[in-house]
């Protein structure tokens, strides 16, 4: 396959090269280049994707491959499989410090150190670092399927979700009251502020300051550490019942309110801005909008154009499923067949009961080896020995002090590197105990290997997904065809003319059986997916 490589040049200028040849373009003329180019299928590689693809995809141009070097370039220099030095060389130092492009950023063209980055150089280290890797072909996937997911993340971004303002309004001032004043708070949410001042006898009191807040508890008798909502269910109080109330109503205001239909949602869609790997295990993240974060106060105003539908689609129990393939365990890969896996574990004599199951295999993998997690494991391991061994032999990895790797390769932090904290299983930064410090970071490196392979899989799915979702329906821009316009972990929304529901519900489920047979190979594991056909989000179910 043709690779032509783009690089930023100074004076919105465009270095192409391909096979050894370069030349130059103006900015203005790269979307038509692009678009001449994409008949012959040639893979696009540039700096980062979010920086180059939506000025592509407002100039009506979708390009079917390409290699995101960023993304690939971190990946490759934390993979236990490549020989780092590799990928050392002139630019290097510069690649190490980009980071991804966010909607503050500036334009495609802005003066810095990107400038100066030329495509083809960092490519060539990249290919050599992959080739000569024992895991060069699992690697090829990794990267080619993490490439493609920056493309649906910019493609999402530009199609965004459709959103009703004025539902998402009234919903809001049925909860809130009117809009306020900018600085103040709306009715509904002050006299929940005013039923608080008075049941703590705190007049002055701002709700919205832990400090303040903990020290009024206190003169009241209550002793709590933090303002959270399960602590504060603990305590029998008349304040407790206004004050969970309050909190709920400041959160949809500060994350949801109007404040974030001005700056997230235009000409009616919402269009947050997604990451690709942007956790450690390669899970995805948010620049801006909170859309993995969705919250379900707000999902009504998600609703689907006028003869168009959402089709939702989950995958059930997808980390334990993962474990299965990826362990080549066929007993809990026999269990898994069908739609529910903990079912099949009592269904093979595993267990007792459906919440035994659930219990010990979320205890496997994320540590809770006590309590009523840890007296399932025993039966759990003796009947999948394999599976279990696999998260246990990563967590004493971990307490040794050694990475691990996902299925396809991705390296996980290591324990002296600090940005394995992102795990809630982190101790926290001033603790001096090592053997505390490494039980924690096995507890990490246990699930690392399950989830990062997960976020493996779910990113080959949505790679497959896009791809067959622009062969459907019209012959039209992105916005014509069904689309993607949501991706969050284990599940997809597709934004689709009603007439193709059907048959974008069996494009959904045929991606997700190719993602595992990518994966897995020869051995069978069922990926059953809880699919709604819906005009509004709200509407979805969700798995068990």
């Amino acid at each position: 396959m043709t690779r032509v490589h783009l690089s930023r040049l100074p004076g919105e200028r465009v270095r192409v090269a391909e096979g050894g040849e370069s030349s130059e373009i103006d900015l203005g003329d790269l979307a038509s280049y692009v678009a001449g180019r994409e008949v012959d299928g040639p893979r696009w590689v540039w700096d980062d994707t979010a920086r180059w693809y939506p000025l592509l995809l407002a100039a009506g141009v979708r390009v079917g491959r390409c290699h995101d070097l960023r993304l690939c370039h971190h990946l490759l220099r934390r993979a236990p499989a490549v020989d780092a030095s590799l990928l050392a060389g002139p630019e290097s130092s510069l690649w190490d410090r980009l980071g991804p492009t966010v909607p503050s950023d500036p334009v495609l063209f802005s003066s810095d150190e990107a400038e100066h980055l030329e495509a083809d150089l960092e490519d060539a280290r990249q290919l050599a670092a992959i080739a000569t890797s024992p895991d060069a072909s699992r690697l090829g996937l990794l990267v080619a399927a993490e490439s493609s997911g920056a493309l649906a993340a910019a493609e999402m971004t530009h199609a965004g979700v459709p959103w009703r303002v004025d539902v998402h309004e009234e919903l809001l001032t049925g909860l809130l009251g009117r809009r306020p004043p900018r600085g103040a708070r709306p009715q509904l949410l002050e006299e929940a502020a005013g039923d608080v001042r008075r049941l703590l006898s705190a007049p002055g009191l701002n709700p919205d300051s832990r400090p303040e807040l903990l020290a009024a508890l206190r003169r009241n008798g209550i002793e709590l550490t933090d303002t959270r909502a399960h602590s504060l269910r603990s305590v029998e109080h008349p304040v407790v019942e206004p004050l969970l109330r309050y909190k709920k109503l400041a959160h949809l205001f500060t994350t949801n309110g109007w404040s974030w239909i001005d700056e997230w949602v235009r000409d009616g869609r919402f269009r947050p801005s997604y990451q690709p790997a942007g956790s450690a295990t390669g899970r995805w993240s948010s620049n801006g909008g909170g859309a993995l974060s969705f919250p379900v106060q707000v999902r009504s105003a998600a609703v689907a154009d006028e003869g168009w539908v959402l089709v939702v689609a989950d995958v059930a129990q997808l980390e334990p499923r993962v474990l299965a393939g990826m362990s080549g365990d066929r007993a809990l890969a026999r269990a898994a067949r069908g739609a529910d896996l903990y079912q099949g574990m009592v269904d093979d004599g595993a267990v007792a009961t459906r919440q035994h199951a659930k219990l010990g295999l979320l205890g496997a993998m994320y540590g809770a080896t006590s309590g009523e997690s840890g007296r399932m494991l025993a039966d759990l391991n003796r009947r999948y020995p394999t599976a279990f061994g696999l998260v246990e032999e990563a967590a004493r990895a971990g307490e040794r002090g050694q990475v691990v790797r996902t299925l396809l390769g991705r390296g996980c932090p290591a324990l002296g590197a600090g940005s394995w904290a992102e795990s809630p299983d982190a101790p926290p930064a001033d603790l001096d105990d090592q053997d505390r410090r490494r039980r924690s970071y096995g507890r990490f490196t246990r699930n690392f290997v399950v989830q990062g392979t997960a976020a493996e899989w779910a990113s080959c799915w949505l790679a497959d997904l896009r791809n067959r979702l622009w062969t459907l329906g019209a012959d039209g821009p992105l916005e014509a065809r069904p689309h993607l316009v949501f991706f969050l972990h284990d599940e997809v929304v597709v934004h689709a003319p009603a007439g193709l529901a059907d048959v974008v519900a069996a494009e959904i489920a045929s991606a997700a059986s190719t993602a595992g047979r990518l994966l897995f190979r020869e051995l069978p594991v069922d990926f059953p997916l809880n699919v709604s056909v819906v005009r509004s989000y709200a509407e979805a179910g969700k798995p068990v």
